[in-house]
């Protein structure tokens, strides 16, 4: 049978002590979930690796939806030089997480073509 355990994750990794610091400081606390995990080791490093991955391609996510923000802004304010240069950062970026598996290819292609479809726009 599984034990329920109950997990503190701070905001970033780090050792418990770490942890608590960040738990007390930080203006949103710590995120507590209830997850069933195993009884054997192997069950609870492979709980706290798949933590760490969540946490890790959440970030990519973010950082995708930020890149791409970025051109549509240059793009309404009708800035030609900005948003061809934050298409390049934005490609960068988008294809970097994709190459990694945190989105399909096929997603990051797609997103890239549309902006630089609408940053090509910007001259007619």
């Amino acid at each position: 049978s599984r034990r329920i355990r109950i997990i503190v994750l701070a905001i970033t990794g780090g050792g418990l002590s770490a942890a608590r610091h960040r738990i007390a400081s930080h203006p949103f606390g710590a995120i507590i979930r209830r997850i069933p995990v195993a009884n054997h080791a192997s069950a609870i490093k492979r709980q706290k690796q798949s933590l760490k991955r969540n946490a890790r391609n959440r970030a990519a996510r973010t950082r995708i939806k930020n890149v791409v923000k970025a051109v549509r802004a240059a793009i309404q304010k009708k800035d030609k030089v900005a948003a061809e240069e934050a298409l390049k950062t934005a490609t960068s970026t988008v294809s970097k997480i994709a190459g990694k598996g945190v989105i399909h290819w096929k997603n990051a292609s797609r997103k890239v073509s549309r902006l630089a479809k609408a940053v090509n726009a910007l001259d007619a």
